[in-house]
């Protein structure tokens, strides 16, 4: 680039000018200002050239016209990807474009999620602080600092023709024209946007740029096409964004005028469409049109799954049940190891030096009595001004003062607090490498052992706890720190120092010269020769994120210096430049340990200085003629990034460049880039060292600076398939997906090694096969502190030959490093054990991925380069997640754009599929204390559901391959099976029945339920029939028999006279609960009309539950509406009017004001088969179904209740139930009259004023038998749970309770029974006394828990088991085990048979069919205007295939079982006990297997604790599920993997699509029972106002 040298700045404009992008990097200022002021200062210093429109930069980035030439080279940094130069390699950038290209062609519609407007955070860059930052995989915890700038630079530098060109992404808008000409005009290629593969910057110059000109114009029409598309885009927000038939990007030119077009008229359309403008008309599962954006996205989604899925899979492994999980079958083609038993590699003998020193303390002592002027180390201050100069006799004396003051000023001298032996933490910031060189001394001169740690800056720092746990167990009660640290930890209002999370309780010791008494002259520590004592423990952050101690005795750290000085040829006062960590690890062998053992002088730059300059390292090597320098790849990086002509560098003088990250595969192109740039300033290639180390292992291999004799540097280019295989194969045919690795020199002298198989016993592996290297040295370290078990398996690892036989009889450590000894015995390292993924048998490195993550164009898109990847074990498997920080700026389009091509780029080069992809807002993942990201604590809350982040893409269906195979239907036993008696196939026909109805007494003789109240007006005019409560608990009214009859005739003289009723016309009875609905009622059967009651519309509620109201009266044809006056005036009023139109309701009467008169002859019914009343209920599957009771089924009914209940007139019941149809209005309006017991009625809405309104009157009414429904019971549980303690002083008290029933049509909800009897069993409650009863449409009551009998059983079965339709019994507490509750007692008079629902046979006992039901009070069928018949008479009358052909039964459409207990019932007889499982219409086929919804929806409530309702169904074949979030809305996205895990866990489903709702969502009927129907279908129809929709791939 020629005029890259146009402009030179003086040297105090770059100053102002590295402290303007300091300022923006950590959020002082913002872009705004930072653009400004910089404009400013360079303004003066740039040629003033025209520019033209066309060229005119329009972006956000820059708001100041600068040339592109100029801009290129200042703005060059900001504008280039932001990337991890860690992960950066061209060859690996192609190789994702072209895997993209590559998945371009089967173009992938994948519908984007629906977020509701407020979670679409629009914000702006002031909001955000840039942070300290770098990208994390799996091995990342050791903590990666942040990059200088706002952004990491894409290029590697400008060495090449084309270098320096990171590749900018959308966002850098430059305008479409601008684009196109760089296409066509490729001479311009100077501006800051480079080819596609952000141009490699190794020494190719501009050879191939031919080739990349095409490619070029190729990319520049794509990003083109996407650039208009954004532009045409208007602003709607009134619906998100639809990416739906939007493929990415599209690179032909007839594609972009068409979406040039389709934008247009989709502004056009915008003024006309509905809301929602982009729905298709489609038809749901029940063939009803729906046009909607939902149902469009979940077609697209049903087709996105079309597709064909990886190869199927044959082998199964039993999961403990006959329901086989696949386990993945090796692939025959899979690469296999070929080659010989590979033999270990022997490094060269350690030479002894002669004047080697026999301990690192004598050493000290030498150098600081012999040389005490002799530097030792030199710091510097955040400017890179020299600091301070720690000579070697200052070193010594301040260690002497140090270990002094430990062993003798702490504690009393009896009990000194601190003895030889005791472990002490060391907490000194990076930037006082002095202080803590003294302490570490002093320590070891004490014979104490040291533990540097981190500084802890708040008490909840990422990770502390466990760095608490780890000083815990080593009994470290004493923490030694510098003055500057000591004032700057976080301090409790009274100044003294907090208790951080997890750690022991410590001494803080200032080490301070001047804090430290003098030791007396005649003391002096003992410097012995090395033994095998600890000398130090350095922290090690597994996988997890637990912490551990490695120990390292004084023999291992001497004979480690020596083996550094021998590989390193170190020699006596060299000067050596250190950027790295000085606590631990390669920082601490290098400038702390084996510098002091050669005298050489460090020079330390701490982590501040490279903030603000990233050249400073290399400006202290020119300085101080440096002749080493340790440093990592991003230091490197960060180099090549500021490195702005800087005239004045030599680095002639460095013979040795370590650089200590060398292992990590992509530290290579680092090393590349800076060798390329830097050569010209005398860097010599053979000056870079790359080294290999792990905590455990010490340093493992190092590069030796070149002599003549030495093997030249290796290279190996690797397929990343065979890599996956763990076999090594040099790639041939597939160019995509390779990693290149460079050696990292041979093994350390005097020591041996040998590569183990990862998993299992640890054999040799052969020549061509990757495997954890082992070393065996003296030079290792040697335990975890205090974990024998660990330390076994990782520090004596004996080897075994293929023969089986030891390698050597002398224990073997394990690195941790995953690669193989190559040719020459050089070492490559291909990855870390820690960032390993073996996911479906085949192994992938995080790092590669993230890797290949941050290649993905835009390379902007992600925060500072900052991802996370790791898996996560679900279902049996591992699955890889990946989480990135995306930028501040970024739109819902972008991520969503960017997440789909990272998942294609993974699958093309890894063959591994993403299982989900996250993105949080940038700077919100944990980080470690250098900065990275903290890998373990991001997985934490990404486990736990808190990671909040603003968008989330799953994709089960791609990833999970070894679900159980969908079930085959087995043909059932058909009517050819012996039926010997009773038995089915080999087991007791499953039936059962209540009591027999034979014993007549007084009241039984009359047939109809109107003369029933005559004969007790006559007989006891004055018994209190009933009671209605208010909600302050005192009696709002009541009714005598007489009352009642008095006022029903009253009623049944307005029908006759009024409303001109004929016999058997119908009348619906539109009150509130309470009295008059009784009065009404039996006036209704007084005149001979049939009543149908019907709850009334909510008054604040008009528009939704009058409509329900006009179609139940327009279905049971009623001729007049009866009710009260306050209704009858709502049903004018101006809402409900605009509702229904008043004109279209029969005559509305209203009852408040009775004649006086009484009808002249009360009806008598001449059949008892006639109509009595109808039943109108909204079923759970949302159907409106009326049945028809006659007055025998009636009679029958209360009949059945009044002797399972033992009902006489003495006996007193209290009711909270609605009154309108089921058991609940039989209990409220019939039962009372012809038992003659006094009802107690509470209306449940009262309960919403004074919860505790129900259990008060039954204590104060000392009630034996209530009934309630489950709302008044969740009520009560939610409502007083905290509340028992008031209820017990104000004397509630429920010890006479023996019966409390729910009523319910449902599976018992056996956790609400018992959580409310633990609940009020302080009250008295009987545990026992709670039960539930079981009716449906074809019969209201099939069950109902009696006084008499056996108590209610519990039993717990198999899940898995029930989806094949079977009965297996478990034990409690095994898994899969699900508790189901019995029903409560067959009613007298009641029969029960299971039957098969498609054959219809008889099923056998403990099998799960579908309950008939024969019984006197039946229904008597279904009252429709339609009339269908064959539905009427298939529900009401069915007869079994084979077996008893010829009663009548009627199905109830529920499923369960029965099964013969040990228990007596009342007779003697052995008790039969029914378990409802659930009903058939809700039940969902699904991989032809049964599901429950309540199985599914109580799984995915217990798996947050955000989520207070769930509700599931199915939509061609796609599981929905709907989830209520208690919570603020950012915690959304938390759900969708947490939902998605549970489901795939416990049910074996994939869900495919997950919608977040607020409370209240999910429509609840009035017995407590989820509507899912209605959920539905106002999912498809749009009109469920979603937080979140995520579409699952």
């Amino acid at each position: 680039m020629a005029d890259r040298d146009s402009v030179a700045l003086p040297s105090e404009v770059r100053a102002r000018l590295a402290e303007l992008e300091l300022e923006l990097s950590e959020g002082d200022i913002t872009q705004k200002g930072y653009e400004k002021k910089r404009s400013k200062l360079i303004g003066a210093y740039l040629p003033q050239s025209p520019v033209s429109g066309s060229e005119a930069p329009m972006g956000q980035e820059r708001k100041t016209p600068v040339t592109p030439s100029s801009s290129s080279r200042y703005n060059r940094r900001r504008l280039s990807g932001s990337r991890d130069e860690r992960y950066r390699s061209d060859v690996h950038t192609e190789a994702v474009q072209a895997a993209l290209a590559k998945h371009k062609e089967r173009k992938m519609a994948v519908p984007m999620p629906s977020k509701r407007r407020s979670l679409v955070v629009q914000t702006s860059m002031d909001a955000y602080t840039p942070p300290d930052t770098s990208s994390g995989s799996e091995g990342e915890a050791d903590g990666e600092e942040e990059c200088p700038e706002e952004d990491r630079v894409g290029g590697g530098g400008g060495g090449g023709g084309g270098g320096g060109d990171g590749t900018s992404s959308l966002e850098d808008s430059l305008s479409t024209e601008h684009w196109v000409s760089r296409g066509l005009h490729p001479a311009s290629s100077s501006t800051t946007t480079g080819s596609s593969a952000s141009s490699s910057s190794s020494s190719r110059g501009s050879s191939g740029s031919g080739a990349a000109v095409g490619r070029l114009a190729d990319v520049l029409q794509q990003h083109a096409h996407l650039h208009r598309h954004r532009l045409h885009r208007t602003e709607n927000h009134s619906a998100p964004p639809d990416v739906t038939g939007y493929t990415n990007n599209s690179s032909s030119s007839s594609d972009g005028t068409q979406v040039d077009r389709a934008a247009c008229t989709g502004n056009a359309a915008h003024k006309h469409a509905p809301k929602y403008g982009n729905a298709e008309l489609m038809e749901t599962g029940d063939g009803v049109p729906v046009s909607s954006r939902v149902s469009a996205k979940i077609q697209q989604l049903v087709n996105t799954l079309k597709r064909p899925k990886r190869p199927p899979l044959r082998e199964f492994f039993v999961d403990d049940f006959e329901e086989l999980l696949e386990v993945q079958q090796p692939d025959p083609n899979q690469p296999r190891a070929e080659g010989a038993q590979m033999s270990p590699s022997q490094g060269e003998q350690l030479g002894v030096v002669t004047n080697w020193p026999p301990s690192l303390e004598a050493a000290l002592q030498r150098w600081g009595t012999i040389s005490p002027k002799a530097p030792c180390l030199s710091t510097m201050d955040p400017n890179g001004k020299p600091l301070y100069v720690l000579t070697y006799g200052k070193l010594w004396s301040r260690s002497i003062k140090v270990a002094y003051n430990l062993l003798h000023k702490l504690g009393s001298k009896q009990e000194p607090l601190v003895r030889p032996g005791d472990r002490v933490a060391l907490v000194y910031p990076n930037n006082d490498p002095a202080a803590f060189i003294t302490a570490f001394y002093g320590c070891l001169l004490a014979e104490v052992v040291p533990v540097p740690i981190e500084v802890p800056l708040s008490r909840k720092d990422a990770g502390s706890q466990q760095i608490g746990f780890l000083l815990g167990s080593c009994g470290v009660t004493v923490a030694l720190t510098s003055d500057a640290c000591h004032k700057g930890l976080p301090k409790s209002p009274t100044g003294e120092i907090q208790q951080f999370k997890g750690w022991p309780k410590v001494l803080w010791f200032v080490t301070e010269s001047k804090h430290l008494s003098k030791p007396p002259r005649d003391w002096f520590p003992l410097t012995k020769d090395a033994n095998q004592d600890t000398a130090y423990i350095e922290y090690k952050t597994c996988k997890d994120g637990s912490v551990l101690g490695v120990t390292v005795t004084r023999v291992a750290m001497l004979a480690h210096s020596q083996a550094l000085t021998q590989c390193c040829s170190y020699t006596e006062a060299e000067t050596i430049v250190n950027v790295l960590d000085f606590k631990k690890d390669v920082g601490l062998w290098h400038a702390v340990l084996t510098s002091v053992m050669n005298m050489m002088h460090v020079i330390s730059i701490p982590y501040a200085l490279m903030k603000v300059n990233p050249l400073s390292w290399i400006q202290k090597v020119c300085q101080y003629k440096a002749r080493v320098a340790c440093v990592k790849s991003r230091d490197m990086h960060w180099a090549l990034v500021a490195h702005r002509d800087q005239r004045d560098i030599n680095l002639s003088s460095l013979r040795m460049l370590l650089v200590a990250d060398g292992s990590n595969p992509w530290s290579i192109s680092s090393c590349d880039a800076f060798l390329n740039v830097f050569q010209t300033k005398g860097l010599r290639s053979e000056v870079i060292c790359p080294c290999a180390s792990s905590p455990e292992a010490l340093t493992v291999a190092i590069r030796r600076p070149v002599e003549e004799d030495s093997v030249p540097p290796g290279r190996g280019v690797l397929s990343m398939s065979g890599l996956s295989h763990g076999v090594i194969r040099v790639d041939s045919e597939e160019k995509l997906s390779v990693l290149t690795l460079q050696d990292v020199g041979s093994v350390m002298p005097g020591g041996l090694m040998c590569a183990v198989k990862p998993e299992g016993l640890p054999l040799l592996c052969k020549t061509d096969e990757i495997g954890e290297l082992c070393v065996c040295t003296l030079a290792t370290g040697t335990s975890y502190y205090g974990l024998s078990g660990m330390t076994k398996n990782t520090f004596e690892v004996f080897p075994l030959s293929g023969a089986g036989s030891p390698l050597s009889d002398v224990p073997f450590t394990r690195t941790g490093l995953l690669g193989f000894i190559g040719p020459a015995g050089l070492i490559f390292v291909a990855g870390k054990m820690d960032g390993l993924m073996v996911v479906g048998g085949r192994r992938h490195n995080a790092d590669d991925i993230v890797a290949t993550a941050l290649a993905v164009e835009p390379m902007k898109f992600v925060y500072r380069g900052r991802i996370a990847v790791f898996s996560i074990t679900v279902l049996h498997d591992e699955r890889i997640v990946v989480v990135a920080e995306q930028r501040p700026d970024s739109t819902e389009e972008d991520s969503f754009q960017w997440m789909s091509r990272v998942l294609q780029a993974i699958d093309g080069i890894h063959q591994v599929g993403v299982y989900c992809l996250a993105l949080v807002p940038s700077n919100t993942l944990p980080k470690t204390p250098l900065g990275g990201i903290h890998l373990s604590e991001t997985k934490q809350l990404f486990l736990e559901g808190a990671l909040h982040p603003c968008n989330v893409l799953m994709c089960p269906h791609t990833c999970v391959t070894n679900l159980p195979k969908p079930r085959q239907k087995q043909p059932e036993i058909g009517p050819a099976s012996v039926m010997v008696g009773n038995l089915v196939s080999g087991k007791r026909i499953a039936q059962a029945s209540g009591r027999d109805l034979t014993q007549m007494e007084d009241n039984d003789q009359f047939l109809f339920l109107s003369e029933v109240l005559q004969w007790r007006a006559q007989t006891t005019p004055d018994h209190v029939l009933y009671t209605l409560l208010n909600s302050r608990g005192t009696i709002a009214s009541s009714l005598t028999c007489v009352q009642l009859h008095k006022r029903a005739e009253k009623i049944a003289a307005i029908l006759s006279e009024r409303a001109h009723l004929q016999d058997g016309d119908h009348v619906a009875l539109v009150y509130p609960p309470g009295v008059d609905l009784v009065v009404a009622f039996y006036g209704c059967l007084y005149a001979g009309c049939v009543p149908i009651t019907v709850r009334p519309p909510h008054p604040q509620n008009i528009t939704t539950t009058l409509p329900t109201v006009k179609m139940i009266v327009e279905v049971s044809r009623s001729v007049c509406v009866m009710t009260t006056q306050v209704i009858s005036k709502l049903l004018r009023s101006k809402e409900a009017t605009a509702t229904v139109d008043l004109r279209t309701w029969p005559p509305v009467i209203d009852t408040d004001d009775l004649p006086k008169k009484k009808p002249p002859l009360l009806h008598k019914p001449l059949n008892p088969d006639t109509l009595a009343y109808l039943d109108f209920s909204v079923s759970t599957t949302g159907m409106l179904a009326g049945v028809k009771m006659s007055h025998s089924a009636t009679s029958a009914f209360c009949r059945s209740i009044k002797l399972q209940c033992e009902l006489y007139p003495s006996r007193e019941v209290a009711i909270c139930l609605d009154p309108y149809c089921g058991l609940g209005f039989v209990l409220w309006c019939l039962c009372s009259v012809y038992s003659g017991h006094q009802s107690i009625l509470i209306p449940p809405s009262e309960l919403e004023l004074n919860p505790s309104l129900w259990l008060s009157a039954v204590s104060q009414y000392k009630v034996r038998d209530t009934f309630c429904s489950y709302s008044v019971m969740e009520l009560c549980t939610k409502g007083l749970g905290l509340q028992t303690d008031a209820l017990k002083s104000r004397g509630v008290d429920l010890s006479r309770v023996r019966t409390c029933v729910v009523v319910a049509e449902e599976r018992p909800r056996i956790s609400l029974t018992q959580s409310f009897s633990k609940l009020f069993k302080d009250l008295g409650l009987h545990p026992r006394a709670v039960s539930t009863s079981f009716g449906c449409r074809v019969n209201l009551a099939i069950c109902l828990q009696g006084t008499s009998g056996p108590d209610p059983t519990t039993v717990f079965v198999d899940m898995r088991a029930l989806r094949h339709d079977r009965v297996r019994l478990v034990e409690r507490g095994s898994p899969h085990s699900l508790p189901l509750m019995e029903s409560g007692k067959i009613l007298p008079g009641v029969r029960i048979i299971i039957a098969n629902p498609e054959t219809k046979g008889p099923m056998g006992e403990s099998h799960l069919g579908e309950i008939w039901v024969h019984s006197g009070h039946n229904a008597s069928g279904y009252f429709t205007v339609y009339g269908d018949e064959a539905l009427q008479s298939d529900h009401f009358c069915s007869r079994l295939s084979f077996g008893d052909t010829q009663t009548v039964w009627a199905r109830t459409g529920y499923l369960g079982f029965l099964r013969r207990t040990e228990l007596t019932d009342a007779n003697g007889e052995r008790h039969d006990a029914l378990y409802v499982v659930g009903a058939l219409e809700e039940a969902m086929e699904l991989r032809g297997m049964r599901y429950h919804p309540i199985d599914i929806e109580t799984s995915v409530i217990r798996t947050h604790k955000s989520i207070t309702e769930c509700a599931v169904f199915t939509w061609t074949n796609l599981l929905v599920v709907v989830v209520e979030l208690d919570g603020s809305e950012h915690e959304a996205l938390d759900l969708v993997p947490m939902v998605t895990n549970v489901v795939l866990e416990e049910h074996y489903l994939i869900v495919g699509v997950v919608v977040v709702v607020d409370i209240g969502v999910i429509p609840i009927n009035s017995r407590g029972e989820k509507q899912r129907m209605h959920l539905r279908d106002g999912f498809l129809a749009d009109q469920l106002d979603p937080i979140y929709v995520a579409y699952n791939m």
